[in-house]
């Protein structure tokens, strides 16, 4: 197994209970085969023996995880997150604009091949998603997303079946570029009487960090203040 990235982990919030960090993209949750997971390495950078991870990002995504310091907090961040009491708002780019600009996508999901996943009527369990979407520069969408479930592969499967692949999501058809553009932007969420109130803004990826991209994103500053659609929900394409 490979060692620790050479790349230092972000921490954007460094609590009693919890580390916040910025998960870089191309690093795994989980320890793979060839490579560390994200856990050893902040143990590492954070001189602790033991972290617990209390939900997950997929590898190609990057942005906010909660990491948590012991195991009550594990146990009390992982109830939270099963109630669906920490808010979660995502960040990605699309090459092609959706039909409409917002709205809520829901569907059941199942697993195909290759790692895939897809709206399906024989699906099991429903996935939600909330979004809003503009336009960031010629030829590239700005999508601002809220899952309401928490669905491997939710987010990248809702965008393709608007026709918006993800950028650079190869597993779900989106064009080739130099990172997967999904970045996972704020978590709220009351912890103990204290309102979490975390955005961390995506720092890699020429797309996300060019100056049309940074302000097209400051529409999105406060994603919680924003009125979401409740409109009834959109039938996922499969």
């Amino acid at each position: 197994m490979n060692s620790s990235p050479a790349t230092s982990i972000r921490v954007v919030l460094d609590h009693p209970d919890f580390f916040v960090i910025d998960k870089p993209h191309g690093i795994s949750v989980q320890n793979e085969l060839d490579a560390q997971g994200i856990l050893p390495v902040v143990c590492a950078q954070q001189a602790v023996d033991k972290l617990w991870l209390v939900h997950r990002l997929d590898k190609v995504t990057s942005g906010l995880l909660i990491l948590a310091k012991h195991a009550q907090a594990a146990s009390t961040l992982g109830k939270l997150f099963e109630t669906r009491a920490i808010e979660k708002y995502y960040l990605a780019l699309g090459g092609s604009k959706p039909k409409k600009k917002q709205g809520t996508i829901s569907g059941a999901m199942k697993k195909i091949r290759d790692g895939k996943w897809a709206f399906s009527q024989d699906g099991a369990g429903i996935a939600t998603t909330q979004f809003f979407s503009k336009s960031a520069s010629a030829g590239i969408r700005l999508f601002l997303l809220k899952p309401l479930t928490g669905k491997t592969h939710q987010l990248r499967v809702m965008l393709k079946s608007l026709g918006c692949p993800i950028l650079g999501d190869a597993l779900y058809k989106g064009t080739e570029q130099d990172r997967t553009y999904l970045h996972a932007y704020c978590l709220r969420f009351e912890y103990q009487g204290q309102l979490i109130q975390l955005t961390c803004l995506p720092s890699s990826g020429e797309l996300f960090t060019n100056e049309d991209c940074q302000v097209a994103m400051q529409e999105y500053i406060e994603p919680w203040l924003l009125s979401w659609p409740k409109t009834k929900p959109t039938a996922a394409s499969k």
